[in-house]
């Protein structure tokens, strides 16, 4: 189980850099500022300022912060509570983060560097979680002799 255990350490890695790149942005988005792009450009600013940062008028860098804190969750329980509720973290996070590419090609016409960022971390999440749950999951019960399934005959 030790190499759980690395996994479970990888996935709280992860979901504390992906929680530094939520909460920044969020930050940023309630003080009205403008994110430093790193690399230069404008994008990230065009991304923010777009009719996109907000889904049903929550800031999508806080539904954000909510998916991170559900992957440090995951993280943080043993067994396959933990193991699927990751695996389930790291889908919606990949689809979530799926969509906004989309509409930062295609509809805002503008990369935002830190959304690239927040999408390689959960794509990253994603894999470390399908390690997770496929490899261990199902381990928590009683050995197999243990289950008492046989019938007793007259």
């Amino acid at each position: 189980m030790g190499r759980e255990r690395q996994i479970r350490i990888l996935l709280a890695v992860l979901g504390l850099a992906g929680l530094a790149v939520a909460t920044y942005l969020s930050i940023v988005h309630f003080e009205g500022g403008e994110p430093v792009c790193v690399a230069g450009g404008e994008g990230c600013s065009k991304v923010q300022d777009s009719d996109y940062a907000e889904l049903v008028g929550i800031p999508v860098p806080v539904i954000g912060v909510g998916g991170y804190l559900t992957v440090l969750l995951a993280a943080a329980l043993p067994g396959d509570v933990g193991r699927f509720l990751g695996l389930f973290a790291g889908l919606v996070g990949v689809g979530f983060s799926v969509y906004l590419t989309y509409l930062e090609l295609f509809e805002i016409e503008a990369i935002c560097q830190w959304c690239v960022a927040s999408a390689v971390i959960m794509c990253l999440v994603l894999a470390a979680a399908a390690i997770r749950a496929f490899r261990w999951g199902g381990r928590d019960g009683p050995p197999p002799g243990d289950l008492n399934l046989q019938h007793e005959t007259n």
